[in-house]
């Protein structure tokens, strides 16, 4: 059973994010592009606070008495109430004290913007005006409104500028609208941008694939492969466009909302920045802890995709060998360590989100207190404070998201490191320089095995002599125990491996002087793991060759015997089949042994292909192999020693070297390790 392993870091954040952007270069102009709408989009919403508060003043204003006029009617009233009483023989004491007849003698009509104003309505005012304190009269204006004469109101009651407030409100939203609009363009192309990010990814992975060498695979699963291209190549492709703009967006809208703070009220600034100053500390102190988890996310991910392609692919060994529970254990190992890194990554990164809530809350409650004592000391309106109600939610907000997205980073990075680790596997040698070619349709078959040496591990020879000359339209069957190195020779004549030591020959020409494309084409294998692709049985049997008519694929299907299965299924060469489908193991060979023969190549390799058949279908695909082999130089590599029999020449392998070789009839008079092998199939 693996053990748990710790948590491990990015090797490289910094190298890895800086290549991942590097390759973004193809979309350099897109992104800047992006960056300016969002840069801008930013300072829009920046700017639109101070037009709010602009707005807002004005309709403070607007429901305000109109203190100006105030004065200007008492100062008229008591003016000439002064002048009035000069050189008359009583003394005011009281104005509201006098007779009736009296207090029109020391007023006179007067005219406030345009509304007369007459003395009864003076008389009126003034009894209203002595019961309110002067520094509270604007106030007091308020309540007593009702109560004063028309013409008095008409004057002193507040009147909403309309016209100013139409310009404003239309100016604020001018700018909420081009911040929607220069938004909305910037997501469709970073939207653009991420999706060709993941498809090159994908497209550098799909060719980097068929460049590696087979020891990479022998040495990786399938499901941590497969994890590198789908999952870590989405976490790379999907957060990467999100989180490039939200940084250049959040740093803006961070910066401007400061430079504006200042520009607007720098008291109410220095409140808003001091609250919000510790989200800072929190905010690197929690991304640094959260760094390694999701480094090992990305990996666990990969684990538990590898275990369950293993189980799944081999769900029937598990059934018959109950080890569902053991597998289970495996899986429940695996998602727990995946369980307990997601946890923990996502509850350091997710915590941030409340703890910035509450330092902007917070900074809500400190700029309405100071805001509130600048207001009644006259430093500052209403509308300042509406507007840094705003500026606090712009500061602390891009402090959460600039937090939130350095986090998303180290998944990125974490992704990134894992698919760039992939993509920089050494891949087999560069065969562009290579001139030699051997033209199939001039091919002669002759195949020389030098001294080869080879093993899997450089520290672990498994083939350590090996030499053999194979003629051209021989029929030579390598046998041997399990493990001799049957599979491994074929394995390096075609190239799938590269030879330690020695030389393998095709018509005279090295293998490393050709190309594998150019050995590839000379070869018909067919092996003993079946595989058979999404499609109908024709695309199956003329795989990656153009030009078969559908009158060869039958006269190659009754030859193997799979014509009869084929016209039993509905569509016939039409029908769909795929490596899961329910056609038996026997079928999906035949299928394959039938796809080897529409090729038409010089050498045959034939590695177990009769292994999944039945004994009666192996005497058909035999005689089908037979006609196969005629004019090819043929390798068949077969545990059932009777099927090759008429080889004409067998070798006999063990611990990586030929031990015996010559035809059938010779090696059992031998009586040695062929003779052995033989008679040990009969032996009850």
């Amino acid at each position: 059973m693996p053990r748990d392993r710790a948590p491990e870091k990015v090797k490289d954040l910094k190298g890895t994010l800086l290549r991942l952007f590097k390759n973004l270069n193809k979309w350099r102009y897109m992104m800047i592009v992006a960056a300016i709408l969002a840069m801008i989009a930013a300072m829009l919403s920046t700017i639109a606070p101070n037009k709010l508060a602009d707005v807002t003043d004005v309709i403070t204003e607007g429901l305000k008495p109109n203190t100006e006029n105030i004065k200007k009617v008492s100062e008229k009233i008591y003016g000439n109430i002064l002048i009035n009483s000069a050189g008359k023989e009583y003394i005011i004491l009281d104005f509201n004290d006098l007779p009736y007849e009296k207090k029109i003698e020391l007023l006179d009509p007067i005219t406030i913007d345009g509304v007369d104003i007459s003395e009864d309505d003076q008389i009126k005012y003034i009894s209203i005006a002595s019961t309110m304190k002067e520094d509270e009269m604007s106030e007091d204006l308020l309540i007593k409104l009702d109560e004063m004469p028309n013409s008095i109101k008409k004057v002193i009651e507040p009147k909403l500028d309309m016209n100013e407030l139409k310009y404003r409100a239309i100016i604020l939203g001018i700018i909420y609208l081009l911040n929607s609009l220069f938004g909305l363009c910037e997501g469709l192309l970073m939207a653009y941008v991420g999706i060709g990010y993941s498809k090159n990814l994908r497209k550098g992975i799909s060719k980097k694939i068929n460049k590696l060498p087979l020891k990479y695979f022998d040495n990786h699963e399938t499901g941590d492969v497969l994890s590198r291209v789908t999952n870590d190549v989405d976490t790379i492709g999907i957060n990467m466009s999100d989180n490039i703009t939200s940084l250049i967006t959040n740093v803006t809208l961070f910066l401007g909302s400061i430079i504006m703070m200042f520009v607007t009220n720098w008291i109410m600034a220095f409140t808003a920045i001091a609250a919000s100053i510790i989200g800072f500390i929190i905010s690197f102190i929690l991304l640094k802890k959260s760094q390694k988890y999701f480094v090992e996310r990305q990996k666990q991910l990969g684990d538990l995709n590898g275990h369950i392609e293993e189980i799944f692919s081999g769900h029937n060994v598990v059934k018959a060998y109950n080890g569902e529970e053991e597998a289970l254990k495996e899986f429940d190992r695996i998602n727990n360590n995946l369980y307990n890194c997601n946890r923990k990554s996502q509850f350091l990164s997710g915590i941030m989100q409340p703890i910035m809530h509450f330092i902007g809350n917070f900074g809500y409650v400190a700029v309405c207190v100071v805001g509130s004592l600048l207001v009644m000391n006259n430093m500052t309106t209403f509308g300042t404070i509406v507007a840094f109600m705003i500026y606090v939610r712009l500061f602390t907000n891009p402090l959460s998201r600039i937090a939130q997205a350095l986090t998303t980073m180290q998944s990125i990075a974490a992704a990134g490191e894992r698919v760039f680790e992939f993509m920089d596997e050494e891949e087999v040698s560069d065969e562009s320089h290579m001139k030699e070619k051997i033209n199939k349709k001039k091919a002669i078959g002759n195949i020389e095995f030098k001294n080869v040496k080879f093993g899997y591990d450089e520290n672990k020879t498994i083939i350590k002599d090996f030499s053999a000359n194979v003629k051209a339209g021989q029929k030579i069957a390598i046998v041997g125990p399990t493990g001799a190195g049957k599979t491994t020779m074929v394995n390096l004549l075609m190239k799938f491996y590269e030879i330690n030591d020695g030389d393998i020959l095709i018509d005279g020409k090295s293998i490393k002087e050709l190309s594998r494309e150019n050995i590839h084409d000379l070869f018909i294998m067919v092996l003993q793991d079946t595989w058979l692709f999404e499609g109908t049985i024709r695309d199956n049997l003329k795989f990656n060759r153009s030009g078969v008519t559908d009158e060869k694929i039958w006269d190659i299907c009754k030859t193997v015997g799979v014509d009869h299965f084929i016209k039993t299924l509905p569509g016939g060469l039409d029908s769909m089949v795929g490596d899961n489908d329910s056609i038996s193991s026997g079928q999906k060979q035949l299928l394959t042994i039938a796809r080897g023969m529409i090729e038409d190549e010089p050498f045959l390799i034939l590695d177990e292909a009769t292994s999944n058949v039945d004994t009666r279908t192996e005497e058909l695909v035999q005689k089908a192999m037979d006609k196969l082999t005629v004019g090819r130089t043929s390798f068949i590599i077969a545990h059932r020693l009777s099927t090759i029999k008429n080889a004409d020449l067998i070798l006999v392998m063990n611990e990586g070297n030929i031990v015996e070789q010559g035809t059938h009839e010779e090696l059992l008079k031998k009586n040695g390790f062929y003779s052995k092998l033989y008679n040990s199939q009969f032996q009850q």
